[in-house]
């Protein structure tokens, strides 16, 4: 598991994968983002496209000259998996809180209400 928190511990990874997952792109749209956003070189953003697709968490097809990019879901699967065994600490302190929240504006509702 900690290999994919390593590919994924990096932003401009995270950004990349943000990207595949609104669609696919061609290696030259990844490239054009990720130089405007974060200042770095074809071959630097080249090397987090390799390190994605190493890490199965991206693919790649060619049509023609172009390489199209494509987001993988399975690693991000096995990291939502490793994730659950933490929910049941968090997820009744959220319940609680959503509880309170909606208390909270009921009082606020109702005229002369009050603690």
């Amino acid at each position: 598991m900690s290999h994919a928190f390593d590919v994924l511990g990096d932003p401009i990874r995270r950004r990349i994968l943000e990207l595949l997952r609104e669609r696919e792109c061609t290696s030259g749209d990844v490239v054009e983002v990720i130089q405007q956003e974060f200042g770095i070189s074809q071959s630097a953003v080249s090397q987090h496209l390799k390190v994605l697709r190493d890490g199965g968490f991206a693919s790649v097809r060619q049509e023609g000259t172009r390489r199209i990019y494509l987001m993988e879901s399975a690693p991000l699967q096995e990291v939502d998996a490793w994730l659950a065994q933490f929910r049941s600490t968090w997820l009744p302190r959220l319940d609680a809180l959503a509880t309170e929240v909606a208390r909270g504006k009921r009082e606020r509702r109702q005229p002369g209400a009050s603690k």
